[in-house]
């Protein structure tokens, strides 16, 4: 036994001083990813917090304010046009329960003329334009802008007519697959593996493993961006509809968990984007940064411009 300890112990103080010198180094092993663009200023579904989520008005209310990207999800109509919205069944947002996919596009019910704002409870938005838009429309009017596509459907049609939206308006480099989903994830890339892609849940507990284990360095990662809560929102602006995610211990472990700062910088140093969200006060906003964020995700983008004008001033 006494043998085996004699050669483990400086095998593993050799690897942990390899990993944390290419930790802080990792341009030894790896490329640094040059994306096509780098955005601070992220409008969470248009910047849903000033104008009616996912509306074009919302969109050209955030591009106004010096968005520098749009998030916004997509759903398949029964008649096979992509719209933006977040959700499938339109009862939070129109009042009505019917899906996207049951209806033709021009039977898509209104908006409610007062929305709340997911994750800032008790706040509601308003606007003149209560109408779902088309993910064409968005291309067509934001020909350059970058914008995350979140897909929430295991729905080849779907995906299949995004990349064919996406090829047309030629913005492989400006658009960007994302999902939750794992096996999602994997359709999409599939469909078009020139786009850059996020960070899934499972590919995200996978990056925690790593980095705890002293693996990240030297692991290829093929995402270009991860985007996280913000650990901090939870039950004071978002109020999650899970009861574990309730409990205050569980946040403050998450928070410890996943915000680190030596992580972050790693993968920024490898040309990774991290963004927070949904940041929607000024102090979250400040967290976010100071977290390591490159970019923030709000639901206000005047109130994220405004910050980030400040703070430019400032140095």
């Amino acid at each position: 036994m006494g043998s085996y300890v004699y050669y483990l112990l400086p095998a593993l103080g050799g690897y942990t001083l390899a990993s944390l010198y290419l930790l802080k180094n990792p341009s030894i092993l790896h490329k640094k990813k040059h994306a096509a663009f780098h955005c601070t200023h992220i409008s969470h579904r248009g910047g849903c917090g000033e104008r009616i989520e996912s509306t074009m008005e919302a969109f050209t209310n955030a591009v106004n304010q010096g968005t520098e990207m749009l998030e916004l999800d997509c759903h398949l109509t029964r008649d096979g046009h992509v719209i933006v919205s977040h959700d499938e069944n339109l009862l939070r947002q129109t009042g009505q329960d019917v899906t996207v996919s049951s209806l033709n596009l021009e039977e898509l019910p209104l908006y409610k003329e007062r929305l709340e704002v997911t994750f800032y409870a008790g706040h509601y938005s308003t606007g003149s334009d209560r109408k779902f838009v088309l993910l064409e429309d968005v291309f067509r009017r934001f020909p350059k802008l970058p914008v995350n596509i979140e897909v929430k459907e295991k729905n080849a049609e779907l995906i299949e007519k995004i990349n064919a939206l996406v090829r047309t308006y030629d913005r492989e480099d400006v658009t960007v697959w994302a999902s939750t989903d794992s096996n999602i994830m994997k359709m999409c890339r599939r469909t078009n593996s020139s786009m850059p892609y996020m960070f899934t849940v499972k590919r995200g507990l996978q990056l925690l493993l790593l980095f705890y284990s002293g693996l990240l360095p030297f692991v290829p990662l093929g995402e270009s961006f991860l985007q996280f809560y913000l650990p901090r929102i939870f039950n004071r602006t978002f109020i999650p509809d899970s009861a574990l995610l309730r409990n205050r211990m569980v946040i403050y472990l998450i928070e410890k968990v996943t915000m680190r700062k030596s992580m972050f910088k790693h993968l920024v140093d490898r040309g990774i984007q991290i963004h927070l969200f949904v940041c929607n006060e000024e102090d979250d906003i400040e967290a976010a940064f100071e977290a390591g964020a490159t970019g923030v995700m709000t639901d206000y983008p005047t109130l994220l411009a405004n910050y980030l004008r400040r703070h430019q001033q400032a140095t």
